[in-house]
């Protein structure tokens, strides 16, 4: 295999990303799996998790898919022991799972914003406190974060996503401080508009998309697939001394005024 190829090579390296039976989770697992790694699949349905998997190409293609609730602390850790039983160590792990309920501040519930920070937030705490031992015993790792522009600018009725997302880019930070000592790699990406079915509603609207592409200098929407190359450098050897760093990937939007 040819020097610089290696270096994003995944091959004999296993990655779970919660929250991809759909999405920018599943377009990762299939970026993922292109570059020779095996992936785990996570979500609540099982019936939409077994058809992921078998629109990734099934075990022949390196897909296993794993049903349990990632805010679900005693689920999370019998989860991954389950996982790293039956398949072996977990080199990387992708924090993907997310949600969003758009709800002007004031007009916020109780269960709205904590529903919301579980989701985007919790999540990542709990799938990291279960996998970091295990990463931090055998001396190597690589977690990757899913956070947001909204990690560094909001925008009204988005105060729990944005406030759920920059907590998770001050978790990859505290991550990357603990764990670097023990080679593990703790990063982030933060997408900007990037069109799936959750944000389908948003990109019918014709007036929000018309604001959209005049706000972002690439003048569009991203596409789910255009997040593959920094998950695959983040979760690869060429970014062993990368640490707590987030990359945006949002057409120039936070670059522009």
């Amino acid at each position: 295999m040819d020097t610089k190829a290696q270096l994003f090579d995944l091959s004999g390296r296993t990655a779970l990303i919660t929250g991809s039976s759909q999405g920018i989770g599943f377009a990762l697992a299939r970026g993922l799996l292109q570059f020779g790694a095996t992936v785990v699949i996570n979500g609540r349905d099982k019936a939409k998790l077994a058809r992921a998997a078998k629109s990734l190409g099934g075990k022949k293609a390196r897909v296993h898919a794993a049903a349990f609730d990632v805010t679900n602390g005693a689920e999370v850790s019998k989860s991954i022991g389950r996982i790293e039983a039956d398949l072996g160590p977990i080199d990387i792990l992708i924090n993907n799972a997310g949600g969003h309920q758009r709800v002007p501040l004031v007009e916020m519930s109780d269960r709205q914003w904590r529903e919301v920070l579980e989701i985007n937030l919790t999540s990542a705490f709990l799938l990291g406190r279960a996998v970091a031992p295990r990463m931090i015993s055998r001396g190597a790792g690589k977690v990757i974060n899913i956070c947001s522009l909204m990690s560094e600018a909001g925008r009204a009725t988005t105060g729990n996503y944005a406030a759920a997302k920059g907590g998770l880019k001050m978790l990859t930070r505290a991550m990357a401080v603990e764990w670097a000592k023990f080679n593990i790699q703790a990063n982030g990406i933060g997408p900007g508009y990037i069109l799936t079915d959750l944000t389908k509603p948003l990109a019918e609207n014709a007036e929000f998309t018309k604001w959209l592409c005049a706000r972002t200098p690439a003048g569009r929407w991203g596409r789910p697939e255009e997040l593959v190359g920094a998950a695959v450098f983040l979760a690869s050897r060429a970014s062993d001394f990368m640490n707590g760093q987030v990359i945006y990937v949002d057409g120039g939007l936070l670059a522009a005024l």
